[in-house]
């Protein structure tokens, strides 16, 4: 239990990346005051806190739904990441882990980014919600662990909020520099976890059709994958 909360925490932490939201926050609200500001954090903060773990138990509804199975959806998500690991190693801005220019010109033009583009997608962002849904997954059935997945999801939301509170000292302290740095080790940290999702998935997409049919399964031999299912 301890080492997949751990595991979690690692996950989301990497894929909202508080390093690379500061600068966007900062640029965005430079005009805004230091009360103003905190009501912008705040709201984000809120918004991002109902979204996430909405979306978490809705996504994963969905799957059922649309009968997409979890190993499916582990290489599809594990994809996304990996292109969104891919921008932060390279810190290119495609839109995926980031906004994209046309977006951030976009907000300049708001009074208000607290929910796009500051909530959506910065923070609770494509690569966020995939990952919550494909971590509720593992741990269906067991309610303490979801309920463990939902609290480290708003520990990190949290220090994100705290980190925006302290954009500025955060951002002189880092610098470009810095923030770019912090970004690619996150983004070659977050390569490691996509291409995991990825392989966790083929094996089991192809475990799931190379596993004998209990039908033309020969009397008295073991299938392949997994144990004995002819009494199934």
């Amino acid at each position: 239990m301890f080492n997949f909360l751990i595991g979690a925490f690692v996950t989301f932490i990497v894929i909202i990346n508080p390093s690379g939201i500061i600068p966007i926050f900062i640029s965005l609200t430079r005009v805004n005051s230091a009360a103003q500001r905190a009501k912008i954090a705040r709201k984000a903060t809120i918004i991002s806190l109902i979204l996430l773990p909405i979306f978490t138990f809705v996504g994963d509804y969905l799957l059922d739904s649309l009968g997409i199975s979890i190993s499916s959806f582990r290489i599809a998500g594990g994809i996304l990441l990996l292109l969104a690991a891919i921008d932060m190693v390279v810190a290119r801005h495609s839109g995926i882990s980031s906004t994209t220019p046309d977006e951030q010109q976009e907000a300049l033009q708001r009074d208000d980014i607290s929910v796009f583009p500051l909530a959506i997608p910065l923070i609770a962002g494509p690569g966020a919600l995939v990952s919550a849904v494909i971590l509720m997954r593992e741990v269906e059935g067991d309610i303490i662990m979801q309920l463990g997945l939902i609290a480290v999801l708003v520990i990190v939301v949290m220090i994100m909020y705290i980190c925006l509170l302290l954009a500025e000292p955060i951002s002189k302290f880092l610098g470009v520099t810095g923030s770019n740095v912090l970004g690619r080790v996150f983004g070659i940290i977050l390569v490691a976890l996509a291409v995991q999702f990825i392989i966790d998935g083929l094996g089991q997409s192809v475990g799931h059709i190379f596993k004998p049919s209990p039908s033309i399964q020969a009397p008295g031999k073991t299938p392949l994958f997994g144990s004995d299912t002819s009494n199934l």
